[in-house]
């Protein structure tokens, strides 16, 4: 299938799917004429993508981490031992932040109180 193609299947535009390529989170076949072609195995590889991004992994820990996805009874699960440290690292940190936004959200919940029209 073309990009375009791609794109309708995955509701993910054009341009996203050529910044994936571009991050080699895609390697599509490239015809003579430099036409783009891509197995119906990337719609599920841009699929596992979005998943990846909407969790909040950026793409340089995707491209290592989407080649060890598997899809299991309950959904994904990852076969590569190795990156398991990696996401538990990327999941402390994002609890960090929520830690810290939540604090900086009670601290400015303090002062609208405080405020003649809180």
């Amino acid at each position: 299938m073309r990009i375009g193609e791609l794109s309708r299947r995955t509701g993910v535009s054009v341009r996203s799917l050529r910044y994936y390529e571009e991050q080699r989170l895609l390697q599509p076949e490239r015809l003579p004429s430099g036409y783009r072609v891509y197995a119906q195995s990337d719609v599920v590889a841009v699929q596992r993508i979005q998943a990846l991004l909407a969790a909040g992994l950026g793409t340089q820990k995707i491209k290592h981490v989407l080649p060890c996805l598997r899809r299991h009874d309950d959904g994904l699960t990852l076969s590569c031992s190795d990156l398991l440290d990696t996401l538990v690292a990327e999941r402390d940190e994002m609890l960090d932040r929520i830690r810290t936004l939540q604090v900086s959200v009670e601290a400015l919940e303090t002062v609208i109180a405080g405020s003649p029209q809180g």
